[in-house]
């Protein structure tokens, strides 16, 4: 992961005086996917895989990631519910959107955007196990390892983020900095913080 850094001039001017500083910045977002795609590439080599991308968070990193894999891919998509307009995890997880596809026996990668207590993809795995797919594993542009309140493994983790709030490429506040290019840390008053 790069040092937090001052320039902010590749975000839209909208969104600056949002900002504090430029955790990740899109070119290494993009290097990273790179190599996790290759990493995919290998390990599914002569397989079908299944994307599942969690809602709304992930659809920028299972798109790039999509579009970078060369093995045979399939995507579906659930919402899930657990953090309202919190900046934490509430705990209490909700299928707003299931999928439209049947998993059982098929190779299944699901692709969030960040892994912070674990307590929504806990659940969601124990979901999903449950219909019996071929296998099952996580790909997660970001993971808070400090915030873990489960034992949760990703088998494809971008970048390892400390304990800071992150918005950007997918990663929201209140609906908002979802579409910026890189994974920014906000001022504090921005969100009560």
């Amino acid at each position: 992961m790069a040092d937090a850094s001052d320039d902010l001039s590749d975000l839209p001017a909208v969104f600056r005086d949002d900002v504090e500083s430029v955790l990740i910045d899109a070119g290494q977002i993009e290097r990273r996917l790179g190599e996790l795609a290759a990493e995919i590439d290998r390990d599914y080599a002569g397989r079908e895989l299944l994307l599942i991308g969690v809602l709304k968070g992930a659809v920028f990193a299972m798109a790039d990631l999509a579009r970078r894999i060369t093995v045979p891919t399939a995507m579906d998509f659930m919402a899930v519910s657990s953090y309202g307009s919190s900046t934490s995890s509430s705990g209490v997880v909700r299928i707003l959107k299931d999928l439209d596809t049947e998993i059982e026996g098929r190779h299944v990668l699901i692709v969030e955007d960040i892994v912070d207590s674990g307590l929504t993809l806990d659940y969601l795995l124990k979901n999903l196990r449950s219909r019996h797919p071929a296998s099952i594993e996580i790909a997660a542009l970001l993971t808070k390892p400090s915030r873990r309140e489960v034992d949760l493994d990703a088998r494809y983790v971008g970048f390892e983020v400390p304990d800071v709030f992150v918005v950007g490429y997918g990663l929201d506040y209140a609906e908002r900095y979802r579409g910026l290019p890189s994974i920014v840390t906000l001022k504090p008053e921005v969100y009560g913080g």
